[in-house]
């Protein structure tokens, strides 16, 4: 069977079994130097004094600033779609009250 083209601007990606898993992560650090941004993806758990480091990903500069974009268009699209994303704790009030009513 012959393999057809991937249409312009689309690439063909192939994601392997472990990987479409997927990863839970509900903590980011991202450090960087002159040449690369390093953005580890790690799991806090309640009651672990530490947070665990799942996935670390490398990527230049270039990279770091295309994904930015590419996470503000799928936010955008998502809320779109859902409505806002409520983020606790961003909002003057919240921070007042510091979750106290």
């Amino acid at each position: 069977m012959e393999k057809k083209p991937a249409p312009p601007g689309q690439m063909p990606v192939e994601v392997g079994e472990k990987e479409a898993e997927g990863i839970y992560s509900n903590f980011v650090l991202i450090s960087h130097s002159a040449s690369e941004f390093i953005v580890d993806f790690a799991r806090v758990l309640p009651g672990v004094p530490k947070a665990k480091v799942y996935a670390r990903i490398v990527m230049t500069p270039q990279h770091a600033r295309l994904l930015l974009q590419a996470l503000e268009t799928n936010i955008n699209r998502f809320e779109e779609q859902f409505g806002k994303i409520k983020v606790h704790g961003t909002t003057t009030e919240e921070k007042d009250n510091i979750g106290f009513r």
